[in-house]
């Protein structure tokens, strides 16, 4: 079934970074046209398939994950309204990874050769694809940063400063809170913690007076305490880039 939104995020992203033509515009949103409904905890696609298209998430929230030969997993990104997979994935014989839904989505897949036509038609669209995953490979970094050196309880505020601002940069929020469809396991395998210990980590920013979760909503108390626990600085997200355009 096609499922047409109202507003298509992806473009307005990439229409954030680079200001590109009404042709690159209309060529992205007849390339997402196709959009379908996607179930909660659905792969979109799995570990060890070929690529094939560029899925492009309109609505909901995915992941990127893998799962260990024990079992258990780890959660790599957390992809919101906007966000794309991998413009270049086609290259590698097989995923190295999986994608998933984890709230109901909308979402659009664009063909190898959709994606090889546009970028060969609109520049423009091409450098903002391109700034896009240079943001993504950004934000891996930040959280490979934070399982490497941070405090539990930094890494936790410093992910709930990075998906707060990120909603907002896509107008998703507009106050301190955020509805976030996150489980505490879902944050455990993000974080590389146990369950009991992010609902311990929970409780001491909550007691601290810097931000709580409650019934699927992030609420952020106050913000400078947030930050400065985290030790967030927004820089790998490159909002400036959305000034300049």
């Amino acid at each position: 079934m096609v499922y047409c939104t109202v507003a298509n995020r992806f473009v307005e992203k990439l229409h954030g970074f680079v200001p590109f033509s009404e042709a690159g515009v209309a060529a992205l949103t007849l390339a997402t046209a196709n959009a379908r409904k996607v179930g909660p905890r659905q792969d979109l696609i799995r570990e060890g398939d070929k690529p094939g298209p560029i899925f492009v998430i309109l609505e909901g929230w995915a992941c990127r994950y893998k799962i260990l030969p024990n079992g258990l997993r780890q959660v790599l990104a957390f992809l919101m309204p906007g966000d794309c997979c991998d413009i270049h994935v086609d290259l590698l014989e097989e995923m190295d990874h999986s994608i998933a839904t984890i709230t109901p989505c909308v979402v659009a897949k664009i063909e190898r050769e959709t994606v090889n036509a546009i970028l060969d038609d609109h520049p423009g669209v091409m450098r903002a694809l391109y700034l896009n995953q240079l943001i993504d490979e950004g934000t891996l970094r930040a959280w490979m940063t934070s399982m490497g050196r941070r405090a539990s309880i930094e890494r936790v505020a410093h992910l709930m400063c990075e998906l707060h601002l990120r909603a907002r940069n896509i107008g998703i929020n507009e106050s301190d809170s955020l509805r976030m469809p996150l489980a505490q396991s879902l944050l455990a395998d993000a974080l590389g913690m146990t369950a009991v210990h992010i609902n311990r980590v929970l409780k001491q920013l909550r007691l601290a007076g810097a931000m709580e979760i409650k019934r699927g909503m992030l609420i952020i108390s106050d913000p400078v305490k947030l930050i400065k626990v985290a030790g967030f600085d927004e820089n790998y997200l490159h909002r400036r880039l959305r000034k300049v355009a």
